[in-house]
Parts: C-alpha cells; sequence; structure tokens
C-alpha cells in the first residue's frame, strides 16, 4: 500500500471514531463556546457604545425652525459652536438689515442706513431700551456700563470709534463672537472683522447694557 493510501485511511478511520465516540459532543461544543463568548463581548461593546453615544437632544430648549435657522448660519458665520450662538433675537434682527447701503442718519431696510441710527433702532426693539440717535448719545447714555479691554466684550456689546479730533465718538458697531463685529462702512451694514486695522486704529471703548437691580 501507498504511503499516501495510508494517510487517507488513518484520517478517515480518526474521524470516524471522533464521531461514533462522542465526537458530537465535542464538536458541537467548540463552536458554540467560542460563539457564545463572541456573542456576550459583542453584546457588551454594542451597550458600551450606547451608553457613551447615547442620543443627544440638540435642541432641548424646543426652538423653531426659522431660530434654528438663524442660530446654526451665524454660528458658521462667527466660526462658533452652535451652542455659542445665544441671543436669537439680536441676529434674527440684523439679519434683514445687512447689506443695506450706508447713508447718513437714514435708517430704511435695504435701502440706506446710518450705524447709529440703526443700533438705536436694534435696542428699542430688541432689548426696549432707548438711546439717543447718535453715537456721542449712545456714549454718554447712563444704561450703558463703559469699558476699554477687548477681552471682556460679549455678544450684543456697543462699540464706539473714533475718527477725527473734532469727534471724539464718531460711530458705534455691535460685538458679535469671535472678534466678529457688526457695522457700518462705505460698504454697508455687514459683519466686518475686528481685527481689521481700519477698526483696531478707530476702536475707543465698548458699553454693555446695566442689568437691572
Amino acid at each position: 500500500m501507498k504511503k499516501g493510501k495510508f494517510h487517507v485511511i488513518a484520517y478517515v478511520l480518526i474521524n470516524i471514531a471522533i464521531l461514533s465516540c462522542g465526537g458530537k459532543k465535542y464538536i458541537a461544543e467548540i463552536p458554540y463556546h467560542y460563539s457564545d463568548q463572541y456573542s456576550h463581548s459583542t453584546l457588551n461593546l454594542k451597550k458600551d457604545i450606547e451608553s457613551k453615544y447615547s442620543i443627544v437632544d440638540d435642541n432641548p430648549q424646543g426652538l423653531g425652525d426659522d431660530t434654528l435657522t438663524i442660530k446654526e448660519k451665524y454660528s458658521i458665520i462667527m466660526e462658533v459652536m452652535p451652542k455659542e450662538i445665544t441671543d436669537y433675537r439680536l441676529y434674527s434682527y440684523i439679519d434683514e438689515w445687512l447689506g443695506t447701503p450706508y447713508e447718513k442718519q437714514a435708517l430704511e431696510k435695504q435701502k440706506a442706513v446710518d450705524a447709529s441710527y440703526f443700533v438705536q433702532a436694534l435696542f428699542s426693539d430688541v432689548y426696549g431700551e432707548t438711546f439717543p440717535k447718535t453715537p456721542d448719545g449712545i456714549f454718554r447714555s447712563k444704561l450703558l456700563q463703559l469699558f476699554t479691554g477687548r477681552t471682556f466684550l460679549k455678544e450684543g456689546d456697543i462699540i464706539f470709534f473714533r475718527y477725527d479730533k473734532t469727534h471724539p465718538i464718531s460711530d458705534v458697531g455691535v460685538y458679535l463672537h469671535n472678534d466678529r463685529i457688526l457695522a457700518c462702512t462705505a460698504k454697508g451694514l455687514n459683519i466686518y472683522d475686528f481685527n481689521d486695522e481700519y477698526f483696531q486704529l478707530r476702536f475707543v471703548a465698548a458699553g454693555r447694557l446695566k442689568k437691572e437691580k
């Protein structure tokens, strides 16, 4: 008998022995032993993932679709997380005015606007506070707490600029987020980078509404 045939016959006899002498139990236990272990570990892994990455309600305040749109739109413009956009009334108000051309002492949506006139209207309509319509008048208002440090600026603060010696307070703007401000230039009412030299050379101070006692 050839060596190869002998190996084949031996292999067959061994398998027959396994099947006849408890082989079925042996074969059955091996795969199920590892299969059960795999199933349990998979289940545990799934539970761990669900606990770590559970579904989070990204709208706990129950905001409407229009407000959510504003929130996401301006978080992109400001390059901040949506949760950092909190003054929805402010952004909803300015959203309708962006791009309005500049014109001195004017206030007509999408037609002509003066920054101080706009700030006066914004704080009246959104916050119920009445300011004069001139930059200097707003600056001197008792409703504001004035400060000079840029690091203290927060969403909604009024920024004051100086253009010449005869007008110490010449213009105003509104701080938004991440060094973005709402201001009026020859390009109109828009969102600008506060770090631009144009604004840095003219920045005088900022003002924040005083908290009600």
